[in-house]
């Protein structure tokens, strides 16, 4: 790592999103290039509305009635663990991400296709192999999920049962973090997620102007801009390292100082 992008983001207060094992990852990142995170979950994650339709749906899966399991997200995971989920061997599973994959794999689970190029239900629908097309699919997201997966993979020939695993729901942020980034000591907001991005919208607008607001992804900032935000820089990955890498270069360039090859 080059003195440069080692110190790019010397003085910069970055609004981390999520807590956790994530959070705690993507502060260390910020750090390692001299960022200052401030994590301040604004999304949690709650049980579903309807638990017989997402019990009766995984005692569809574990009678080995579905050909696939599609998982989007590692809440997800959680959700099959905490319900002793048993994936037959006759069900293959996809997923959406390296992340996901991980954290099936993690839970003991075989992950048996991923996409390769763009980690999202679009690329996952691009990727799909056409010569496993057939059969029923459960696609277990989460309650406010957009139907671009559902729709995708029905598009295939698919039948397509969704099923609301569980509820996002938006995490109040302290009276300090929202005069923060109200104040502009905030320099940057990390936005993650559709849900995310509206939180951002709704708790902390208007965002001041010199206030970098970086998305993971050309879907993320769709939503985003839906919300009212104004996207700076999007990830060209649906990945942490990604979005870090984007906010270093950003950075850079508006130091006047861009990489230089030798760099």
């Amino acid at each position: 790592m080059t003195s440069r992008r080692g110190t790019a983001l010397a003085g910069w207060r970055v609004l981390v999103p999520r807590g956790g094992a994530w959070g705690d990852s993507v502060a260390a990142a910020l750090r390692a290039h001299a960022g200052i995170p401030v994590i301040a979950p604004l999304i949690n994650f709650a049980s579903t509305e309807d638990p017989r339709a997402l019990a009766s749906a995984l005692e569809e899966l574990e009678g080995g009635e579905f050909e696939w399991l599609v998982v989007t997200s590692a809440t997800t995971v959680d959700v099959l663990m905490s319900q002793r989920t048993k994936v037959p061997a006759s069900t293959k599973i996809a997923a959406v991400g390296e992340t996901t994959a991980a954290a099936l794999t993690l839970a003991g689970y075989r992950v048996d296709f991923i996409p390769e190029g763009d980690n999202s239900a679009r690329g996952l629908v691009k990727e799909w192999p056409r010569t496993s097309v057939r059969g029923r699919v459960l696609v277990p997201q989460s309650e406010i999920a957009e139907p671009t997966l559902v729709a995708g993979l029905t598009s295939l020939g698919f039948d397509t049962k969704f099923v609301a695993a569980y509820r996002t729901v938006g995490v109040p942020v302290s009276e300090r973090i929202a005069a923060d980034v109200a104040s502009g000591s905030i320099r940057a907001i990390l936005v993650t997620s559709g849900s995310i991005a509206r939180q951002v919208s709704q708790q902390l607008a208007p965002i001041p102007e010199g206030t970098t607001i970086a998305c993971i992804g050309p879907r993320t900032a769709f939503d985003a801009r839906a919300a009212g935000l104004a996207v700076h820089l999007i990830a060209e990955n649906r990945s942490a390292e990604s979005l870090i890498e984007s906010l270093v270069e950003y950075a850079l360039e508006l130091c006047g100082e861009p990489e230089g090859p030798n760099d």
